[in-house]
């Protein structure tokens, strides 16, 4: 595996969880990382000195992504540092497990802007210079079942969110390709020792799982030079849960 050190990735929600892991996986790709967080700075501190430790440089940004406006801004702060931002990962995603008949019209509002039109300002903060460069990685976090035409009773403004993002990845990649910008969604099913995306009373003792370190694999490749030809891809990342 290659290291790149002229390169910068920028995680949302790195403190901890999948984001944690996906940061620290893309240390062995880059020069620099950008490690987001919102609440948990001591956490991100952890995460951005345990990537000092293997030669790279890391910065922590705080960002309150419940607004468009601090996606953007967020982008140009990363970029004021260090000039650029050649990998994006949209971990930051807000998840909600809620029977139908008691969603509302806030849950539906918030998980939108939290799960697709945040990614969407922050692509769009990113591109012009990863035009400029001929060059650039986009890869955003989805749900497992993302696009299915199926019933969500317990989770089905996060699942038409996801889906939402799921086009946006698709639409993306679309028009940037002639860039040189590749745009991939990785979507983790269940998860060992995460949320639960899935209606209550399921079972999951018989299925193999997915590990944290699995879904940051996943994102790591994508962002290869490897993946070149890879864009519009969403790689599931579930094992044997929902197969």
């Amino acid at each position: 595996m290659g290291r790149d050190l002229s390169k910068v990735a920028l995680i949302t929600g790195a403190s901890r969880g999948l984001g944690r892991e996906i940061a620290l996986r893309l240390a062995e790709r880059v020069g620099r990382v950008a490690v987001h967080y919102f609440q948990h700075r001591a956490l991100a501190c952890q995460v951005a000195a345990k990537i000092e430790k293997l030669g790279v440089e890391s910065r922590v940004f705080r960002a309150d992504l419940s607004s468009p406006a601090a996606g953007t801004n967020l982008v140009g702060r990363v970029e004021k540092a260090w000039g650029r931002v050649d990998i994006l990962v949209n971990n930051f995603g807000p998840f909600l497990v809620k029977p139908l008949e008691k969603t509302i019209a806030e849950d539906w509002l918030n998980l939108y802007q939290t799960n697709v039109v945040i990614a969407l300002e922050m692509i769009k903060a990113v591109l012009p210079g990863m035009r400029q460069r001929k060059w650039g990685r986009i890869i955003n976090l989805g749900f497992h079942r993302a696009g299915q035409m199926t019933p969500f009773p317990q989770v089905l403004p996060y699942a038409a969110a996801k889906t939402a993002l799921l086009l946006l990845t698709k639409t993306v990649a679309s028009t940037e390709a002639k860039h040189g910008i590749t745009v991939n969604m990785v979507s983790p099913g269940l998860i060992e020792g995460g949320e639960l995306p899935f209606e209550p009373g399921e079972a999951a003792t018989s299925k193999l799982l997915g590990k944290p370190e699995d879904v940051a694999a996943a994102v790591s490749f994508l962002a290869s030079e490897e993946a070149k030809a890879l864009t519009g891809v969403n790689l599931i990342v579930a094992g044997t849960w929902k197969m």
